[in-house]
């Protein structure tokens, strides 16, 4: 990958656990990603945010 674009992994706010990888560019979006995905774990759709 070119040296812009990291791979994060993305967190469940409720259960802190980390279920999903993405890759994003770091020169176009320097905040941290929040998305809403689906936690197996807690069986329902919430915020995911990144981590290192």
């Amino acid at each position: 990958m070119g040296d812009n674009i990291l791979v994060v992994a993305l967190a469940c706010v409720e259960c802190k656990r980390r279920n999903y990888s993405t890759t994003k560019n770091k020169q176009t979006n320097r905040e941290k990603i929040e998305l809403k995905k689906y936690c197996k774990w807690c069986k329902r759709h919430n915020v995911h945010k990144e981590t290192k």
